[in-house]
């Protein structure tokens, strides 16, 4: 099973998530269920949040995170596979290689970080259902977030 984050650390509704550690919880928790987070960033050179792979490492760092590993796609081509136009985005795949849920973090679009413990946490639910082997109750909700700026003709 596998969780698909859109990341892009300038953003402030993504600095909501990781600044209150919420991101960073929900990483190991998914880890202890069985599930591989993977953290994308989609944004290509010279746009909001682009970094090469030194700079996701000390992000990575700094921010005590836990994904099995960030994937970069400079040429959006994942972020253009997936429907991904936010960040954060988030995508919940089964063991069987389908798509449970794909939508927002919570419930609450906003980037203050006060609002995450009042939010409903609707990735976390898909991710408990799938790693439950339980139906997700939502499998498509609003996602909001920056928007993730494609690549050119990628």
């Amino acid at each position: 099973m596998v969780v698909l984050e859109w990341t892009n650390h300038d953003c402030p509704f993504v600095r909501k998530h990781y600044g209150s550690n919420n991101m960073q919880a929900l990483q190991k928790q998914a880890a202890g269920r069985g599930l591989v987070w993977l953290s994308v960033i989609s944004s290509p050179p010279g746009e909001q949040g682009h970094v090469d792979g030194a700079g996701a490492r000390r992000l990575t760092t700094e921010r005590g995170a836990a994904p099995a590993a960030v994937l970069l796609d400079p040429e959006s081509r994942m972020a253009r596979a997936y429907g991904a136009t936010t960040t954060p985005h988030m995508y919940v795949i089964d063991g069987e290689g389908l798509l449970r849920y794909m939508g927002g973090i919570d419930s609450i679009a906003s980037n203050r970080a006060e609002d995450v413990p009042k939010a409903e946490p609707l990735a976390w639910n898909a991710m408990l259902a799938v790693a439950d082997g339980r139906p997700v109750e939502r499998a498509v909700t609003r996602n909001y977030g920056c928007a993730i700026k494609y690549a050119p003709g990628a």
